[in-house]
């Protein structure tokens, strides 16, 4: 059965749902870097008062994108709009479904006139990738997976960012000269090491910083310079802890379900899949419970993306989401979880028996897609969708989806903790209780400093 597709698993699982709960697969791991390389506190520290270097050169899959027809592939996939999107350029690219919910979200590179790099989790690029393959387009695509799913070792790409207060101090030392300015999502080349690097405008945690990308073998080279730079500006190198939970404190939303598994206008694509594919192995977890796996789907505006939905152009779901655009929709928070509940949760572990769900250290995500339920008065009113303590804050922190009415900065809510009748099948989950925990809905991002460069004159409107 090594060729059955997606949409053959499908027929053989109980439903959607059912299947992704009890899926076998963890978390993402994020692998070529150590867990930590001081103590995943100090890493998240660094990002705020310092500066840090991230390596993502080994957990991201890439597809590159090349032909006549690439840019008209990309914009009738995408919700963005292509309007003045030119090589030396980069955009968060925001393919949909032909109902208008979100497949995923992922960095779309302009190297050239006719030739593109996606980076990202695979959902999009398989999409993509779908699309390249049986359309009349003139393209071709080339898949580089994510080292976790490959024995060589090798990538085509290196990939580095340097982030935070003391980020461009550091960038300067390795450029040897100052830097112009770069704007937001903006590329050039420039050389560290001797190598030419193509340098981004972007940043992890919301802070001001580069991307710095180029050839595999130069990597250790580029590595090096950078690491030398830092020296003298507090920076820390940061670990596979610490680095999953930056999307915290930015308030980006790194897992949305790709909704995929319905729809008779998605049947060829499921079974174009394979069932041992990203999507068929994905692993949903959380006390949120649904029959309906189009619950857990997304639109661009609970993920606050409503401001890249753009219908200068044809693009597959336009119609569904012209007809949504007016409709009340959910809204994306952080949700600060009380530290006396976050405490009594934690102490259970102390006990013999109904203990809560365990509480990982800084990011307690036990599956590829969290959905956590969130009430008030015993409704439901959204769900949780990513977990993390940030050191910065001293906070347990979620990024949550919640009906616009109960999204206000303040609002009490209860966060549900654990899932029902003890636990899943998952690997990651087990015996346990669920417990309840008050939060209160807080601006999203949560980091004042971060909100700030987000909003109106901010650096990234600065520079936009």
């Amino acid at each position: 059965m090594s060729d059955q597709s997606l949409e053959q698993l499908l027929a053989t699982a109980a439903s959607p749902v059912d299947l992704l709960r009890n899926a076998q697969a963890g978390p993402n791991v994020y692998p070529g870097v150590p867990a930590e390389f001081s103590n995943w506190r100090d890493e998240q520290r660094a990002w705020q008062e310092t500066c840090v270097l991230y390596n993502q050169t080994y957990h991201m899959a890439e597809l590159m994108v090349e032909g006549p027809d690439a840019l008209k592939l990309l914009s009738g996939l995408g919700v963005n709009s292509f309007a003045t999107f030119a090589p030396g350029k980069a955009k968060q690219f925001v393919p949909c479904t032909p109902d208008g919910y979100v497949i995923g979200d992922v960095i779309l590179f302009g190297l050239e006139d006719e030739r593109f790099n996606l980076v990202g989790r695979a959902p999009v690029l398989n999409w993509v990738t779908y699309h390249a393959q049986t359309g009349d387009h003139s393209v071709e695509v080339t898949f580089d997976q994510r080292t976790a799913l490959r024995s060589d070792g090798l990538r085509r790409h290196y990939r580095y960012q340097v982030q935070g207060p003391n980020a461009m101090q550091v960038i300067e030392k390795a450029l040897g000269h100052a830097p112009e300015d770069l704007k937001f999502f903006n590329m050039r080349m420039e050389t560290i090491a001797g190598k030419d690097v193509c340098a981004l405008r972007h940043g992890m945690a919301g802070q001001p910083g580069w991307e710095l990308f180029g050839p595999w073998e130069d990597r250790e080279a580029v590595h090096e310079a950078l690491v030398k730079a830092g020296e003298d500006f507090g920076m820390k190198l940061v670990g596979g802890r610490a680095y999953g939970s930056n999307a915290i404190e930015s308030g980006w939303i790194p897992s949305p379900l790709p909704a995929v598994y319905t729809g008779d206008g998605l049947k060829a694509y499921r079974e174009w899949l394979p069932a041992k594919g990203y999507e068929g192995s994905a692993s949903v977890g959380g006390s949120f419970v649904s029959d309906d796996i189009e619950d857990y789907y997304f639109t661009p505006w609970d993920l606050s993306y409503g401001h890249l939905v753009k219908f200068d152009h044809d693009f597959i779901g336009r119609e569904a989401l012209e007809a949504k655009v007016d409709d009340e929709h959910r809204t994306k928070v952080t949700l600060a979880l009380d530290d006396d509940d976050v405490t009594r949760t934690i102490a259970s572990q102390l006990q013999k028996t109904d203990r809560a769900k365990y509480i990982e250290w800084p990011n307690a995500v036990y599956s590829m897609h969290p959905f956590d339920e969130v009430k008030v008065n015993d409704e439901t009113i959204g769900v949780s969708t990513w977990i993390c303590y940030s050191a910065n804050e001293g906070k347990l922190l979620t990024l949550a989806v919640l009906d616009s009415e109960y999204a206000e900065p303040g609002t009490e809510v209860t966060f549900v903790w654990g899932e029902e009748n003890g636990g899943t099948r998952k690997p990651t989950v087990e015996r346990h209780v669920q417990t309840e925990m008050r939060a209160i809905v807080s601006p999203v991002p949560y980091v004042e400093t971060v909100r700030s460069s987000y909003a109106p004159g901010g650096w990234r409107a600065a520079h936009a």
